[in-house]
């Protein structure tokens, strides 16, 4: 059964045409008043991009996810292994926040905060309409011979293209490596680190080849976000839309006539001026309702504004509503789906700044070595055989650090040592023997408590298992 002629659309994506091939998207310039709200948020957040693994808080860089070390800052906080559930906390509140944000305000973040759309639409196409030029002139561009000119343009974006690339590949590896070790790489010299000068090359590579050829496939093709948007919108959910019921009317969607009296005709207020089409990144139409495609970028909605001004018609036919408010002239209202993301997401907060407030700057696991049973020792002692591992969160150094048993009577040696110092943003690992009178141990498997000093000062506690005799009374 084919679809009827206005559901054609639902049958393939607006970047492919009817062969199957790339659809080449040339947007148009976009302007107006969200334009100019959309520039100030994405070059703040840009700035606090580039800027964020160069800036320090309390001596630990704002953001840092060294995978390989497993270390990771999440503003100025270091995360450790040992911390790896309140990272997944932090995790679980930013998909229940996006998850929030999606149910009310659709896919907005993809077109205001997403860093993808941030460097293409207010980086590499700025470029690009410096260079190419509006919509016009990139599609004849597009389709000129080779000849001097052409070349001329495509070398210059290019280059620009790899340069930028470059440098958010830079930036990018900041973010893993930490920004204090990729300033001293620089300094060093590329050929000093070949393999580093490898590897940015291979980021530099995959960000030309996404913000110069695959571009808005990106947010259509590979991000699920515009998956996860399909299930999590309803008839509620503030969206950019096209108001269908003012666009139509009785007569539908005209061209603007001058001097015509169009509200006697039945005609819409839509003139048909596909300026809403022309303007979008992703190549849709948004009189076709919300689709898979639709960043919420508002350019739509500031290219048909200006339209309805240009006709002397109210502006707002295409306007952030939900499909109630067009349909029913309904208000956006908190409902009891909001209510409960809500309630879920401070639980979760709650619980994240309370355990991140308990959180202990030094660490410490002492555990059996596997494979030592107890040894008798005279004057009927036993002893355990314990590896042990401190780690030391502050960005200070800690010194004159020793063990002492508190739950019972005995004693603590540290092999070829009697203290010992953790250094800044690391750990300190050895091997240790704990021994108790026979008297003390009451089952076969004791649980005891050792404090961790440096100092004279108690810095944290653990606890392990001693291993003793069975059946001792």
């Amino acid at each position: 059964m084919e679809a009827p002629d206005n559901e054609v659309f639902r049958d393939s994506i607006a970047t492919i045409d009817e062969k199957g091939k790339r659809a080449w998207v040339f947007p148009k310039k976009p302007s107006g008043r969200f334009y100019q709200y959309r520039k100030l948020v994405s070059y703040s957040l840009l700035a606090f991009l580039l800027l964020a693994p160069f800036i320090k808080v309390n001596g630990n860089q704002l953001l840092m996810f060294n995978i390989l070390e497993r270390r990771f800052n999440i503003f100025g906080f270091p995360f450790w292994p040992q911390d790896f559930h309140l990272f997944v906390l932090m995790i679980l509140i930013g998909v229940v926040f996006v998850i929030f944000f999606t149910v009310a305000f659709g896919r907005i973040f993809c077109g205001w905060i997403c860093p993808q759309t941030i460097f293409l639409e207010m980086v590499f196409r700025r470029i690009e309409y410096w260079i190419d030029g509006d919509r016009g002139a990139q599609i004849r561009l597009a389709k000129q011979a080779w000849n001097k000119q052409k070349i001329k343009k495509r070398v210059l974006k290019w280059s620009v293209f790899f340069l930028i690339s470059f440098i958010i590949a830079n930036v990018f590896l900041a973010y893993l490596i930490g920004g204090d070790t990729l300033i001293r790489y620089i300094s060093e010299g590329p050929l000093s680190n070949i393999s580093t000068l490898i590897s940015l090359l291979i980021f530099t590579g995959v960000f030309y080849f996404i913000f110069a050829w695959f571009r808005e496939q990106v947010c259509i093709i590979a991000c699920p976000y515009g998956r996860l948007q399909g299930v999590l919108l309803d008839n509620k959910s503030i969206v950019v839309a096209y108001d269908h019921k003012r666009g139509e009317k009785e007569a539908g969607r005209a061209k603007f006539k001058k001097n015509e009296d169009r509200p006697t005709t039945g005609k819409g207020d839509c003139i048909d001026c596909f300026q809403c089409v022309h303007v979008c990144p992703t190549g849709i139409d948004i009189r076709n309702g919300t689709q898979l495609e639709c960043v919420n970028c508002t350019a739509c909605i500031d290219a048909c504004d200006h339209m309805m001004e240009a006709v002397n018609l109210p502006k707002g036919l295409i306007r952030f509503a939900s499909e109630d408010q067009i349909e029913k002239k309904t208000s956006f209202k908190f409902n009891a789906r909001l209510k409960g993301y809500s309630a879920v997401l401070f639980i979760l907060i709650s619980v994240f700044v309370g355990m991140l407030f308990l959180r202990n700057d030094v660490e410490a696991t002492i555990l059996r070595l596997p494979g030592q049973l107890y040894e008798r020792k005279d004057n009927n002692i036993i002893s355990n055989v314990f590896t042990y591992k401190v780690v030391n969160k502050t960005t200070s150094q800690i010194d004159d650090v020793s063990f002492k048993l508190t739950s019972h009577k005995g004693t603590i040696i540290l092999v070829n040592k009697s203290e010992f110092s953790i250094p800044k943003q690391g750990l300190t690992e050895g091997t240790l023997f704990i021994e108790m009178p026979r008297s003390e141990i009451k089952e076969d498997k004791d649980k005891v408590t050792i404090a961790v000093y440096s100092n004279g000062v108690l810095i944290e506690s653990t606890k392990t298992t001693f291993l003793g005799p069975r059946s001792y009374k």
